[in-house]
């Protein structure tokens, strides 16, 4: 089981479009996928779990992984989340 602190860093935080992108690439992995913000767990690969969670940006919550793939599924997962969910590049091309 891997569990790791990450950090909502985008702009509008984890509405429908990051939400779905999460539990999109969550869904590939084998794993149980989970996000836990004050306590409060979700599955990773229920939309409707992870858009309760209502984490906004600056929002701190863990990434819990557990199964055969949970290295790769939490590699792909931070990197989602650290990319800021591609929104950056989105906004800045409607400029």
């Amino acid at each position: 089981m891997i569990r790791k602190k990450v950090i909502i860093k985008n702009t509008e935080g984890l509405h429908a479009r990051p939400a779905t992108q999460f539990v999109k690439i969550a869904s590939k992995y084998q794993s149980d996928v989970f996000l836990s913000k004050n306590g409060r767990e979700v599955n990773g690969k229920s939309i409707m779990g992870v858009m309760m969670l209502a984490a906004a940006k600056d929002t701190e919550l863990i990434l819990i992984v557990n199964g055969d793939d949970e290295q790769e599924a939490v590699y792909e997962l931070i990197e989602l989340i650290n990319n800021k969910f591609n929104e950056e590049k989105i906004d800045n091309g409607k400029k």
